[in-house]
């Protein structure tokens, strides 16, 4: 009971760090020019306009600029998929975790667009959301793999 406890308590704290990383990322990182509020805020409400820029113009941007907005969009929505079902003991499914993600995402955009930090664009909402998916397929590999080193241990 009490090893239960502190698992749950780890993966919660896990979590919760997770999602202020996320929140210093998006709205306070000096990295990635969340500092001053620019006088022509720009914003994308155009599906795939800003995907498309970057893959057309990856030589003039350069890969880590590419990289870091089309796979850093990605990337930094995988762990809410991977510890959302972890935290719920497993119940929350596939929908719920694209709904989650969707919600958190377009929940950060339009923070973003009213506060004018970082750029509102419908492109991050697209790519956040199939990070949260792709997270969610992660847990779901690692629940397997999980399942099977149990079955392995019990077998010997």
């Amino acid at each position: 009971m009490k090893n239960k406890r502190l698992r749950s308590l780890l993966k919660w704290s896990a979590f919760i760090l997770y999602i202020a990383a996320l929140v210093y990322f998006v709205f306070f990182a000096e990295m990635f020019g969340r500092v001053h509020v620019p006088d022509n805020y720009r914003y994308n409400l155009v599906p795939f306009k800003e995907i498309k820029r970057f893959l057309i113009y990856y030589d003039q941007l350069g890969s880590t600029a590419v990289l870091l907005n089309l796979l850093g969009n990605v990337v930094a929505f995988m762990p809410f998929g991977f510890f959302l079902p972890l935290v719920t003991a497993h119940r929350t499914k596939f929908f719920k975790v694209f709904l989650s993600s969707f919600a958190l995402s377009l929940a950060i955009e339009l923070i973003q667009l009213v506060s004018k930090v970082g750029s509102c664009d419908v492109d991050d909402l697209l790519l956040n959301t199939l990070g949260g998916i792709f997270g969610y397929w992660c847990f779901c590999v690692y629940k397997k793999l999980r399942v099977m080193c149990r079955n392995r241990k019990k077998i010997k």
